[in-house]
């Protein structure tokens, strides 16, 4: 059940390292820019000093606890019930709000979307899908998973490669997606266990292009890659640490001052051209294999940061994804594994 009017995106006011400021400032924005209400959990006390009188469209439900980023993200959404993280999957679950939005303890947010709003059936576990920029190419591509579930079966790869080839056509524009699996060498036969098995059931799915390698990241290779969520995270933190890396070199050499008036010109040029790989653009994963829309943004979320993730969400509400990825599961016969 959906509200009506309106898509009404519940937002965790109290989680991410820059809340509630950024997230507030974020959702105010939302509303104006977006064409959505936003529905702001978590304390009233945090938010209402941040909230101008008579914003239209946002409304606050209060809530008293909230899941820090160092809790075990289980016992903490089993545990602090009136969390804000908690209760915006409760709002989504009991069709206040029509997906969700968080910026904090990632895994607590998965957690809460997967406890109340249960998997799609013939899924046995999430998975986080990432949109990946492909610098120069004006394209993107999915890192799936990218940390939700870090020891999957074979079988499991299988489901999210379905899941992933759907939400690929709608968030990548692709008709035919491609899904490469990530492993240490291009041949069929490489990689540990994990991969070996994942491939030969990989290989009954339309799209499968065979495996890939971590230089394929950020390239125009495979529209998906697939890999485990413990793989699969090293391999987002690497891409973004390797970025700010390359950035901050050629932000020194430019400051030298044989470059003159010229360095900081370069400086605004290139920040102008990165603009796609900044971290507040990529508009926040979606979590694949729930009942409902979970958008996870990154834990330093900026305003702009979060009127990304809410696009993304409020998108998904409009596009049906849910439905469409519960179909693309539904139509491959597919039983729970695991």
């Amino acid at each position: 059940m959906q509200p009506p009017g309106r898509p009404v995106i519940a937002l965790d006011a109290m989680g991410g390292d820059r809340a509630p400021q950024e997230i507030v400032a974020g959702a105010l924005r939302a509303v104006d820019e977006l064409d959505v209400d936003i529905l702001l959990v978590g304390s009233p006390e945090a938010i209402d000093p941040l909230v101008p009188p008579g914003a239209r469209g946002i409304e606050v439900l209060p809530t008293s606890e909230v899941i820090a980023m160092h809790d075990e993200p289980a016992a903490a959404v089993r545990s602090k019930r009136d969390s804000s993280i908690v209760r915006c999957a409760e709002a989504v679950r009991d069709g206040r709000a029509s997906a969700m939005v968080g910026a904090g303890n990632t895994g607590a947010t998965m957690a809460a979307a997967l406890l109340r709003f249960g998997r799609v059936r013939g899924v046995a576990r999430p998975a986080i899908a990432v949109p990946i920029p492909i610098p120069g190419a004006n394209r993107r591509q999915l890192l799936v998973d990218a940390g939700a579930t870090v020891d999957p079966e074979p079988a499991w790869l299988v489901q999210w490669a379905l899941l992933a080839r759907e939400y690929a056509r709608f968030r990548l524009g692709v008709e035919d997606p491609s899904i490469g699996l990530l492993s240490n060498g291009e041949e069929a036969g490489k990689g540990d266990a994990l991969r070996k098995e994942a491939f030969a059931l990989l290989s009954e799915i339309k799209g499968f292009v065979g495996n890939v390698e971590g230089g394929d990241l950020a390239r125009p290779s495979a529209d998906v890659i697939l890999t485990d969520g413990f793989t699969g995270n090293v391999a987002l933190k690497t891409i973004e640490g390797a970025m700010l890396a390359l950035a901050g070199l050629v932000f020194s050499v430019l400051d030298e001052p044989e470059w003159g008036e010229m360095g900081p010109r370069l400086k605004v040029r290139m920040l102008e051209a990165a603009a796609d790989l900044l971290p507040d653009n990529t508009g926040g994963a979606l979590l694949l294999g729930v009942k409902g829309i979970c958008i996870i943004s990154h834990g330093s979320s900026s305003a702009a940061a979060i009127v990304n993730a809410v696009r993304v969400a409020r998108d998904c509400v409009e596009a049906g994804i849910v439905e469409r990825l519960t179909a693309s599961v539904a139509e491959s016969g597919m039983r729970d594994a695991g």
